[in-house]
Formats: C-alpha cells, structure tokens, sequence
C-alpha cells in the first residue's frame, strides 16, 4: 500500500470487509448464548452498507466483532483482505450515546485522535480546521459539548471519526434519540457528506426510512441467533432527498419488502415455542403482510 489510503470503485476511498461463517456466543454449558451464528457478508469499498434487523438480534455485538472490540467465536472477519485481531484507527465507530469529552471544546474533541497518534501538530490543526468547516461547525468551535446542539454533537462526532481518515466508518444508530425533524436533517447531511468522501461505510439503524434513504445495499437481519435473512441493492439515484425519495415507486417497493421480512421475523421471535403462536406466524407469512407476499429466506 506505501502508505497511501486504499482508492474504491469510481475514486472513493476505502477498503472492502468481509465477514464469513460469523459466530458469537457467551457462556458456557447450560448458560451458552448464541447471539451471532453463520453470518455473512460483504460490505463493499466505497459503498454504503446498511444494516436493519429486530430489536435485541445482536446488531451491537456484530459492531464490537467489525471494530475489533471483541473476538469471534468463529469464523473470520477481514479489512481489505486481513483478518481483524483488534482495534485499529482503520476502522472507526461512532456510537449512539455521544462520547465527545465534556471537558474539551469541539476543535479539541476532534483533534484528540490524531494528536494521540502523533501526528503532526501543524497537520492536524489543518485538518480539524478543514472538518470544521465541512460540517459546519467553523463558528463553534470553542463550543463545548453542552453547549451545542444533539445534531452539532452528532456532526461533531462525524468530524473527529472522519478526521483519522479510517479506511471503513463504522455507526451504530448514531442518530437515535434526536428529534424528529433533526433526524431527518442529519439523515440527509450524513448522506451529502457520504456522497461527497464516498468512503467505506458501515450504517446500523432500526429505522426503516433511514435504512432505505441511505443504503446502497442493505442487510436485513434474522432474530438472534443474527444471521443475514436477505440482501436489498439499493438502486436509487444520489445526491438523495427526502421527498424524492419518499415518491419513488422503487424505494416504496423496498421498504415493503424488508417490512414484511422484519414482521415475521418478529413474528417467529413472538412465537417462543408456542404452538397456537406458531400457528399463527405460519398463517400471517402465508397471508403476507398488508398483502404483500413475504419472500422466502435466502439459503
């Protein structure tokens, strides 16, 4: 590599992963949880990868084995051909709670990683001034967390992963728990700004708009033990805005689709061994959810 950050498909920046036969259990004996069992998949260079499952099928846990947080119980996960061993600042999370240092000003919360590295004091100055400016944040800059906004933190957040200049950007529903019309806002700069560095990225969402507003390919996940249910490209034209999306034939057939597999996922998770509960999961999947037949799993 010389040294120089791996270059995607059309100029973007970034690494492909992958991830095969992915297994994840706590436990021993009687007390054994699985939480992750043959899971696979690609998470392409220069795309972005979203992933939607039900709520508790191990979405976080699949993020600690990505980030290199925590070890598999089986099967490997790779950044551009190598196996992940630990963390690394080629892989960078942003998380749902914000972790912006409360003591420290937003330029210093985004200069903290690189100045821990080393780098160069003059560079990184230069480039926490150059993110400050891309998410609009110039005029805050000796702001401290509290005092900015939840979508400041969270552009913020942005700014000190995008800073390292990770190969894959890795986030765990970053934006959960803003307002409605803020999350919507920040729906659409994340995508601006995903369009514009068009680098490696990793989006988990329970959300089914978001999920469908800025996947180019989007994993829908099965109740725990995860593994991957189906794969859904994306095909819709970017720069993506809100209400064009919202009137796209394509993207309404989309989001029908992963509703429907999401039901009866929840569905079999509700079923819990229950025979008339059983019942009832294979009289809804026959049916189809709001008339709409649910797809058979991929093997």
């Amino acid at each position: 590599m010389n040294g120089q950050r791996p270059v995607g498909p059309d100029g973007a920046h970034g690494a492909g992963m992958v991830v095969r036969d992915l297994g994840k259990a706590y436990g021993d004996g009687a007390r054994r949880s699985v939480v992750i069992e043959g899971c696979s998949f690609d998470i392409p260079a220069g795309r972005l990868t979203v992933m939607i499952g039900p709520s508790g099928c191990g979405k976080s846990t699949l993020i600690r084995l990505l980030a290199g947080f925590e070890a598999p119980t089986r099967g490997v996960v790779a950044l551009d051909g190598r196996p992940i061993l630990g963390p690394d600042h080629r892989r960078l999370v942003v998380f749902q709670e914000s972790a912006l240092f409360p003591w420290m000003t937003a330029e210093a919360n985004i200069r903290f990683g690189p100045r821990a590295r080393g780098l160069a004091r003059a560079e990184t100055a230069d480039r926490t001034r150059g993110l400050l400016e891309r998410v609009g944040l110039s005029a805050f800059a000796g702001r401290y967390p509290a005092q900015l906004s939840g979508g400041m933190q969270r552009r913020a957040e942005l700014a000190r992963a995008l800073v390292n200049d990770p190969q894959v950007l890795i986030l765990d529903e970053p934006f959960r728990g803003l307002d409605a019309m803020s999350r919507e806002l920040m729906r659409e700069y994340y995508a601006s700004l995903f369009e514009e560095t068009r680098r490696t990225q990793f989006f988990v969402t329970s959300d089914l708009d978001e999920a469908v507003f800025l996947a180019d390919r989007l994993l829908v996940m099965t109740n725990a033990p995860m593994r991957v249910r189906e794969v859904i490209d994306v095909p819709l034209p970017r720069p993506r805005r809100t209400a064009d999306v919202y009137a796209d034939d394509r993207a309404n057939a989309i989001r029908a689709r992963v509703l429907a597999l999401l039901h009866e996922e929840a569905m079999r998770s509700f079923a819990g061994g229950s025979r008339a509960a059983a019942d009832l999961v294979d009289a809804a999947t026959r049916r189809g959810v709001h008339g709409i037949s649910a797809p058979a799993a991929r093997p």
